[in-house]
């Protein structure tokens, strides 16, 4: 995703402005530095050989990493002493994380750029997938104090549609995961009943049109239906390939248990997805899948 939130940030920028990428995927890298030369417009691109030396004197940095462990990491680099008199002295150095992480590892990866005195930095987790990074409809979540809003949106909408200010920093992941929560949950549920309805003899088409004409209506059934031929375009017509992950939405959901833990919330469901979840991603003709393949599972044909 990191990629292509990338290319629509380079089109849209002015010339006078640079971007600089890195990423440990190297292939990447050359090819976005490629790609957008080949554009002959838009900000200036440069690859850095490193997190430290893609960070240091930018006034923007954007990080799209896929664990908390991760985001530590990199934020470990970027902080370590010594520094450029020009980063100490830049008090406007602005982080925006775009990582769907836990709020509790955000908060300390906040608190040590504000003690080091680095910059600020805000959480911008977003929803959309691959397909949204693209086409540049993106929605972000963003946890930042009030008077940097008006500053973080601004880049935001430069690769995606929307901008939800969640509250304080950290707040933009509360929403996300809470959101991811209910989606793994309305995954299952979705699976669950159309293999329900199949069974009991309804065709899938009439079934598919019949839940989205009613009450039960979801995402996971109205535009990522897991059985073939109920909407077109659906990773299941694709064998589930593409869409979300099933391994991401598995990392989502567990970081959502966790957050639910550290703040004693009650989840009934919760556990027993995350068992579902794993167990599917065991089968080896549901590894790498989108996610709605829990209804190869469901259905038996796992």
């Amino acid at each position: 995703m990191g990629y292509n939130m990338a290319r629509n940030l380079q089109t849209k920028l002015p010339s006078a402005d640079t971007i600089r990428v890195y990423d440990i995927n190297t292939d990447a890298v050359e090819r976005f530095t490629k790609d957008t030369k080949a554009l002959g417009r838009g900000a200036a691109v440069e690859a850095a050989t490193n997190v430290r030396e893609a960070a240091e004197n930018s006034e923007v940095t954007i990080t799209v990493l896929p664990e908390p462990s991760h985001v530590q990491s990199v934020f470990g680099q970027i902080l370590k002493p010594p520094l450029s008199t020009s980063v100490v002295a830049n008090s406007d150095r602005l982080f925006i994380d775009c990582s769907t992480i836990d709020p509790t590892s955000s908060k300390e990866v906040a608190r040590a750029v504000h003690t080091t005195q680095q910059g600020r930095f805000v959480d911008a987790p977003m929803s959309g997938g691959v397909v949204g990074a693209t086409a540049g409809t993106l929605t972000f979540m963003l946890g930042a104090p009030d008077d940097l809003v008006d500053r973080v949106s601004p880049i935001l909408t430069m690769m995606g549609k929307r901008v939800l200010h969640c509250g304080a920093q950290g707040a933009g992941l509360s929403g996300k995961l809470t959101n991811n929560y209910l989606l793994a949950i309305n995954n299952i549920a979705t699976a669950e009943a159309m293999n329900l309805g199949i069974t009991l003899g309804l065709d899938p088409q009439v079934l598919g049109n019949l839940i989205n004409s009613s009450t039960g209506k979801c995402w996971p059934s109205e535009l990522n239906n897991p059985v073939k031929g109920v909407v077109a375009g659906a990773p299941v017509e694709k064998d589930y390939s593409g869409g979300f992950g099933i391994s991401l939405m598995r990392k989502d959901l567990g970081l959502a248990l966790k957050a639910a833990e550290e703040v004693q919330a009650k989840l009934e469901l919760g556990n027993r997805a995350q068992e579902v979840y794993e167990t599917v991603e065991q089968q080896e003709n549901c590894k790498g899948k989108d996610f709605s393949v829990v209804y190869r599972y469901i259905s038996g044909s796992a």
